[in-house]
């Protein structure tokens, strides 16, 4: 048997010397033989992986990737989704890697059946407006699902790699977006060990029943389909420096209240809705 790798032991005495939980995403190596039918050629799987050391430098910690990205062929999938906990003094936290918070499984299941208060994202964020941009994704997962995202992206400015951030359900509590520069930036906030016991904690919305409550503003008869990121949008065009608006598509209704501190001629403002399966870079089915 082979001991530690020496990017585990450098990580694991940084928590230990510290006293300090340390969560890396690395590369994981796990044999496997001829008695496997889907054992690769070389005699191993290689996995995305994140790893968790605790304030003692114990491995406490280990989940491997299960949505991978276009792009990400060096890596197999596991065979099934892992819905990876660990319990600390402050909380039970849950941990998964950046595509897959765009699925069920695991990211939902953790919240909804392992009941987590925080979760850890290590992630490589590319952001893509209108609705992949990592500050208000996470920040609006954290506030959905009711839980703490402690999101740390990678930076890389020229894969429009950016954005990292510390969320709690009632917002973001600290963030740093940085397209100029390629440092590194550290983030310290105070967060709820457990936010839904907290006073401040929201009460649970249920946001089907006041969607339907709310009324629907008449049309303006402006409007017409675009395509953004290869989804075919519906949008109406806010004609007036102010007012109330809505566009529909499929099941999903958008309501704006807006006002304009000019209603420019060089400017068109648009409200638009997609409700549909996304199929570029991926397939997932997106309501924005």
């Amino acid at each position: 048997r082979f001991g530690p790798a020496p990017v585990q032991e450098r990580l694991s005495c940084m928590a230990r010397n510290n006293s300090i939980y340390v969560v890396a995403n690395i590369g994981d190596k796990k044999p496997c033989d001829s008695s496997d039918p889907s054992c690769p050629r070389d005699g191993r799987y290689h996995y995305n992986t994140d790893v968790v050391f605790d304030a003692q430098g114990k491995l406490v910690a280990r989940y491997h990737k299960y949505n991978l990205f276009l792009g990400e062929s060096q890596f197999n999938y596991p065979k099934e989704p892992e819905a990876v906990t660990f319990e600390t003094p402050f909380g039970k936290f849950g941990i998964f890697t950046c595509f897959d918070i765009l699925f069920y499984e695991p990211a939902v299941v953790l919240v909804s059946k392992m009941q987590v208060d925080t979760v850890l994202f290590p992630t490589a964020w590319m952001n893509v407006l209108p609705f992949l941009t990592a500050i208000e994704f996470h920040s609006a997962w954290a506030m959905g699902m009711g839980v703490n995202v402690l999101a740390a992206n990678t930076h890389n400015t020229s894969m429009e790699m950016t954005g990292s951030g510390i969320y709690a359900p009632t917002g973001a509590r600290t963030y740093t977006y940085n397209m100029k520069t390629e440092d590194g930036h550290l983030l310290i906030a105070e967060l709820d060990a457990h936010p839904r016991l907290s006073p401040a904690s929201p009460p649970a919305v249920s946001w089907n029943s006041y969607a339907l409550s709310v009324e629907r503003f008449s049309q303006n008869g402006h409007e017409f389909t675009g395509i953004i990121f290869e989804d075919p949008f519906t949008f109406t065009e806010l004609t007036k420096p102010g007012g109330n608006s809505t566009v529909c598509q499929k099941d999903l209704c958008c309501h704006l209240s807006y006002k304009m501190a000019e209603k420019r001629d060089d400017e068109v403002y648009v409200l638009g809705a997609f409700d549909g399966l996304h199929v570029f870079e991926g397939q997932y089915y997106l309501q924005v």
